[in-house]
């Protein structure tokens, strides 16, 4: 399985183009973060989990000619922004693209697309196949896919697991069941915003805190704020097994 990292960034902190912030001014490649997204490839399958505003640039980028799905965590701007643009897709591949979205967040996509569920839509809107997800494991193709459902303060967003490979995206609270289940996972990808306390993300040390009680082989953060400070920096700070995600990063588990 391969993961390519599309994005590890955050609405959240995003500052305007004349931000006089180090971090922002940083000739680093990894300091310049795109909205938090990954692509994955596994069995014959390409899907993404999450598709924000940046969704046109990440797939132009990374020469993607192809997608079966879209996974989607929440309904959060900032992971559904890009949805309109998978009308290129749609025409590629002569079908509407399957999102798989709890029903409590299809509410939220069906208000901000209205114009591709009507009942004669306008031609070449973007269509949507809207899929139901739960706590029940659920295929893309062949590729059984788990969910994890963690809580953003009171919303209740879905992390994923793909084999040894999770990914869990803008929670400060993943439920003692949950953790049972990412106990033997190889590979996970957590967020953290920064290092000061938030009232709905995981900041640095409460995400560390969870990797450590969780031990997997290898660790990776992502939504990312430009208040977390330079990445070279931070991943000194961290335990060998956890690194900063950057934009592009490419894993194969």
């Amino acid at each position: 399985m391969k993961i390519t990292f599309l994005g590890t960034g955050t609405s959240q902190g995003i500052p305007v183009v004349a931000c006089p912030c180090d971090v922002c001014a940083s000739t680093d490649a990894k300091d310049k973060r795109l909205r938090t997204s990954v692509l994955v490839e596994t069995d014959g399958q390409y899907f993404t989990i999450d598709a924000g505003p940046d969704f046109r640039y990440q797939m132009l980028r990374e020469k993607v000619k192809h997608l079966d799905a879209i996974l989607i965590t929440h309904s959060h701007k900032d992971h559904i922004g890009g949805l309109d643009d998978v009308r290129s897709f749609n025409y590629l591949q002569k079908k509407a693209m399957d999102i798989y979205v709890a029903p409590s967040h299809q509410k939220e996509i069906i208000r901000e697309y209205s114009y591709a569920f009507q009942e004669n839509p306008y031609p070449g809107v973007p269509a949507f196949n809207l899929i139901d997800i739960g706590e029940s494991p659920f295929y893309v193709g062949n590729v059984k896919i788990e969910p994890l459902p963690v809580l953003h303060l009171r919303m209740e967003v879905t992390g994923f697991r793909i084999g040894d490979f999770a990914y869990i995206t803008d929670t400060n609270y993943i439920p003692g069941h949950v953790l049972a289940q990412l106990l033997d996972c190889k590979v996970i990808v957590l967020n953290a915003l920064r290092k000061r306390k938030h009232l709905s993300h995981y900041n640095l040390g409460e995400a560390v805190r969870v990797l450590k009680f969780l031990r997997p082989e290898k660790a990776y953060i992502t939504h990312i704020s430009h208040l977390m400070g330079f990445d070279k920096t931070v991943n000194k700070e961290l335990p060998g097994f956890i690194e900063l995600a950057y934009d592009g990063l490419v894993i194969n588990v």
